[in-house]
C-alpha cells in the first residue's frame, strides 16, 4: 500500500469512529499526547535510575575512603562501603520500579 492509501484509510477510521460515537475529537489528540508522555516518562525514570544509582555508590565511597584515612587502614572500609552504597542504589531503584508499578 502506498502512503497515501494509508493516510486516507486511516482519515477514514478516524471519521467512521467519531460518526459512531466510539471516539471524540479530543481522545485522538489525546492517545498521541499519550504516547509523548510516555516516552517523557521513560527518560524521567531511566535519568532518575542513573543518578540514583551513581549518587548512592558515591556516597558510600566517601564514606570509607574517609574512614580508611581516619583509622589509617588500606582500603578496608572503603570496600565495605562500596558494596554498602551499591546495594543502597539498588534498594532506591527497586522502590522506584515498583512505585511505578503502582501508578
Amino acid at each position: 500500500m502506498s502512503k497515501n492509501n494509508e493516510e486516507s484509510f486511516d482519515a477514514r477510521l478516524s471519521a467512521a469512529e467519531r460518526r459512531y460515537g466510539l471516539v471524540s475529537q479530543g481522545q485522538e489528540l489525546s492517545a498521541s499526547n499519550d504516547s509523548q508522555k510516555v516516552n517523557q516518562s521513560l527518560v524521567r525514570i531511566a535519568l532518575q535510575v542513573g543518578t540514583e544509582m551513581f549518587s548512592a555508590l558515591l556516597v558510600g565511597v566517601a564514606i570509607g575512603w574517609e574512614l580508611d584515612h581516619w583509622f589509617g587502614v588500606k582500603a578496608v572500609f572503603l570496600i565495605i562501603f562500596s558494596f554498602l552504597g551499591g546495594a543502597a542504589g539498588v534498594l532506591s531503584v527497586w522502590r522506584l520500579v515498583r512505585s511505578t508499578e503502582t501508578s
